[in-house]
């Protein structure tokens, strides 16, 4: 008898298994022998009688001979319909692979090209970045160039400044020490002045004393004495002022030697200080701009390593996708043989 198993209804249509089995002969049942009523029958009867056994044999063969040939084509019918339904099942499942392929090939090459003007644009990205820091790199660096000149044109009319500063400074020391010198004339000439009046002024006296002592004659040794007295006293006196007036400008000079020392020190100290900031300021700034640069490279090379892996992720997934399909088509072709 026929079967039907394993009906299996999918998106494509309906799967089933027909078995055929042998065709069934409907066994008629016996008849039961009619005994004859005449026991004597002639030939003719007896030829008539095999006449239509005969005829109702052939009859009974052509009945079973239709049935079975309608039961053939029933069978014959059924899988015809199963190999239509077969066949389009495969075509419908075929075409919806085929679909979901060119889908999926379109996916993938969509976010294959996605992926692609995402890293140009990434790079793009990184390459702007790249030429704005050197550019910024650049802009710096004329920067510390331009700063540098302008502190060394300052630094030189500082130096300048400072030069011409002491050049006025030693011209004043030069008029002080010739306004001292001339001054010390001065005084020289007053005090010899002074002691030609003195001398004059002595000698006057000596001669007054001398005539005095020629009129009375009285305490020659007394005057003597005091004059001698005087003379020394007033000699000491201008000698000691005329020492002291030497110390103090000797003095003088000194402390302004020593100022100019200290300021020339000082100018020395600042240029090195200044040197000094220039050159940390301007290794702290190109260590700054190195730092930077190589952080900037090395997230440029973990993205892109990132980018490249997850493309090689999904080309494996979109391979083991059609090595599943594959399988499936495979499967599904042998189920049908």
């Amino acid at each position: 008898a026929t079967e039907v198993r394993c009906q299996e209804k999918t998106r494509g249509g309906l799967c089933y298994e027909v078995i055929l089995g042998e065709p069934e002969v409907k066994s008629t049942p016996p008849k039961r022998t009619i005994s004859p009523q005449n026991k004597n029958m002639s030939v003719q009867d007896i030829e008539e009688k095999l006449r239509a056994a005969e005829e109702r044999r052939q009859q009974l063969e052509s009945s079973k001979i239709a049935a079975l040939s309608a039961k053939m084509l029933k069978i014959e019918e059924a899988s015809r319909k199963k190999d239509e339904q077969t066949c389009q099942f495969i075509t419908a499942t075929r075409e919806a692979l085929e679909q979901k392929m060119e889908t999926h090939l379109g996916k993938r090459e969509a976010y294959i090209t996605d992926l692609k003007t995402k890293l140009k644009d990434h790079i793009e990205n990184v390459e702007k970045t790249r030429l704005s820091l050197e550019q910024q790199t650049d802009e710096v660096k004329t920067a510390i160039e331009e700063k540098m000149k302008t502190a060394s044109a300052q630094r030189d009319e500082n130096i300048k400044k400072m030069l011409e500063r002491l050049r006025e400074h030693e011209e004043q020391v030069t008029k002080v020490r010739a306004s001292n010198m001339e001054k010390f004339q001065q005084l020289e000439s007053t005090i010899q002045e002074k002691l030609e009046l003195a001398q004059s002024r002595r000698e006057h006296l000596e001669q007054e004393q001398k005539e005095k002592l020629r009129n009375h004659n009285t305490r020659p040794v007394e005057i003597k004495q005091t004059e001698e007295t005087r003379k020394t006293e007033y000699s000491a006196q201008i000698e000691t002022k005329l020492s002291t007036a030497e110390q103090n400008r000797e003095k003088e000079l000194q402390k302004k030697l020593e100022a100019a020392k200290k300021y020339n020190e000082r100018l020395l100290e600042v240029k090195q200080s200044i040197e000094t900031v220039e050159d940390t300021r301007r290794s702290e700034k190109t260590m700054q701009i190195e730092t930077k640069l190589t952080a900037a490279e090395q997230k440029r090379e973990k993205e892109l390593q990132k980018k490249l892996e997850n493309i090689k992720k999904n080309e494996k997934r979109a391979e083991t996708v059609r090595q599943n399909k594959a399988n499936i088509l495979a499967n599904q072709t042998a189920s049908s043989g």
